[in-house]
Order: structure tokens, then C-alpha cells, then sequence
């Protein structure tokens, strides 16, 4: 089954067009469909039917990309997937609203899963969702808290990103009948993986090519964002180049061409993207060893050239 085309061909055309017309403009976007994948994949591992777990791999990602379009509102984000965002195509309440539309479509679609297992999905559909919300919260109380530590940093983000990768595994392996054991091995693959994933969109950031990177290379640095590469910076700075960074992180500026460029430099200086590469690279080898204590098919080789591939890419 092509997870993208069944995505694809949800109908959109109705009224009012103000509403379903961002929405349609938003997954035609494309996207790397990594949540259903991973749903799709999960399943396939523990031989589990394809058509069963389809409404809930499209729900997974219907539901990613409405917090994309609350997300980019809130960071005042002007480019996804190298478009204009909806706020800006459209404006704020465009945004909102559509999105809240695609809360209620992903629940739609969710409900499409047998209805023997019904239940079990909607409770990890809602815990994820609340979770989701809560991470989103850390982020929005980091912007106005003068101190924030990397392990509440990472914290956040296994709230905000590694917790919709998990679940879509856990769903996917929870349809096809695997063990307790082995959905909560898969759920922990998938924390791992998507701590990593973040990490990289950090480091992406920052040293991204923004054809590639499909937004805006800098913008944590032009709204000094608290994210893993900016602590990890100030934990390895020394105090003379910490105050440095805190100027810089302390200036709200029209043209962030300057300051872009400074803080890169001295994020350079103290060694913050090889540090950071590293915590890649070790999340993505503990997802791999989870990996290894689980069935050995081609699905799971398929999770392995995913794990891999996420977390080594340029875009």
C-alpha cells in the first residue's frame, strides 16, 4: 500500500474552500510521511495487515502536519517544505482554524481501525496528543525562562517530536498483535530515533543549505531559540564567549544577518557541532540496539535504513 497516495487522495474539495483549501495546500506539500511510515512498517514487522493499520498511519500524519500549522503561527515561521507557511499565504485565523479542522479529520480517519482495537489506539492517539501539547508548552515557557538545562531541553523534545514517532510504531506493532514487551521495545526505537531526529533539525538549522533544508537557515538564532545546539554551546563555552552568546541571545533585531553569522562563529570556536553530532549519533545507536532484540526481517532492516537515513540527513 502507498501511504503517500492514499494521503494524497483525501478529498478536500469542499466548502467553505477557506477552511479545506490550507489543508490541501499543506499535505500536498509532501514531507518525508516518516509517522505513517513507521506505522505502516511497525505493523509489516509482526506480519500484520497493511489496510488495518492505514486509517491510523493517516491519521498519524493528518495529525503531524495540524501541529505544523500551530507550530509555524506560534514561531512566527514564514517557510515550510520550502512554501509559504499557511499564516502567511493566508493569515493567523486561516491557520488556526484549518488546523483545528485537521485535529478532528485525523480522529475521523482514526476511527477507520478495527473496532476490536479501537480503544487501545485511541488511548495511545490521546495520551501522544496531550503529551504533544505539553512538550509544546516547555518549548513556549523556554522562551521567557532565563535558564533552561539540556536535560529539560531534551525533555521537551521527547515530549514535542520523539513521542509521534513512538506512537506510530507502537500502533502499528499494537495492530499486528506483537508481544507488550516488543511494542514498548518499538516505542523506545522510536523516543530514540526522534530525539536524534531533533537534534539534527537543530544542527540543520544552523549549518543547513536551505534549498536542502526546505525553510529558513538561522531562525532559532533570529528568535533565540533554546535549542540542544544553543545549550550545548553555553555548556561548552568558556565564561568570556558564554557572555558573548547571551548579548547576542539577548538583541531582537529587524536584519539578523550579522548576529546569524557571529553566533555561528563562536559556536564553531567551542566545538558545538562536532557535540552535537555525537548525541546523534548515540540516540541513534541506542535505537539500533533496541532494534536487534526484535524479529530480523525486511522490515526491520527497513526501520534501520530509516533510523539511519534520518539522522545523517541534510534536509
Amino acid at each position: 500500500m502507498d501511504i503517500n497516495s492514499e494521503i494524497l487522495q483525501l478529498n478536500w474539495k469542499r466548502e467553505p474552500y477557506g477552511l479545506y483549501e490550507p489543508i490541501e495546500y499543506t499535505l500536498a506539500a509532501g514531507g518525508k510521511r516518516v509517522r505513517p511510515q513507521l506505522a505502516m512498517i511497525a505493523c509489516e514487522l509482526f506480519g500484520g495487515k497493511a489496510e488495518e493499520i492505514a486509517p491510523a498511519a493517516m491519521a498519524l500524519e493528518v495529525f503531524h502536519n495540524f501541529t505544523l500549522l500551530h507550530d509555524d503561527v506560534m514561531d512566527h515561521a514564514e517557510v515550510r517544505r520550502g512554501r509559504p507557511t499557511v499564516h502567511v499565504k493566508w493569515n493567523e485565523n486561516t491557520a488556526i482554524l484549518s488546523g483545528d479542522q485537521m485535529l478532528i479529520e485525523a480522529y475521523k480517519l482514526l476511527s477507520g481501525v478495527p473496532a476490536d482495537k479501537l480503544p487501545t489506539i485511541l488511548q495511545l492517539f490521546n495520551k501522544m496528543a496531550t503529551e504533544i501539547c505539553e512538550g509544546q508548552q516547555y518549548d513556549v515557557d523556554f522562551e521567557s525562562q532565563a535558564h533552561v538545562t539540556i536535560e529539560e531541553y531534551l525533555k521537551m523534545i521527547r515530549l514535542k517530536t520523539a513521542v509521534l514517532l513512538a506512537t506510530a510504531l507502537k500502533m502499528g506493532s499494537y495492530i499486528a498483535d506483537a508481544s507488550a514487551e516488543q511494542q514498548d521495545m518499538l516505542y523506545e526505537f522510536g523516543i530514540h530515533i526522534g530525539l536524534a531526529f531533533q537534534i539534527q533539525d537543530d544542527i540543520l538549522d544552523v549549518w543547513g543549505n536551505p534549498e536542502t533544508f526546505g525553510k529558513a537557515v538561522g531562525g532559532d538564532i533570529s528568535c533565540n531559540k533554546k535549542t540542544f545546539v544553543a545549550l550545548t554551546a553555553m555548556q561548552l563555552a568558556d565564561s568570556a564567549t558564554r557572555k558573548e552568546l547571551e548579548q547576542w541571545f539577548s538583541q531582537t533585531l529587524l536584519d539578523n544577518t550579522e548576529k546569524i553569522a557571529a553566533v555561528k562563529v563562536l559556536y564553531e570556536q567551542v566545538g558545538t557541532r562536532t557535540k552535537c553530532e555525537e548525541a546523534v549519533e548515540q540516540h541513534t545507536t541506542q535505537a539500533l540496539h533496541l532494534l536487534k532484540l526484535l524479529p530480523q526481517n525486511q522490515a526491520t532492516e527497513h526501520l534501520r535504513q530509516l533510523a539511519n537515513k534520518l539522522n545523517t540527513r541534510n534536509s
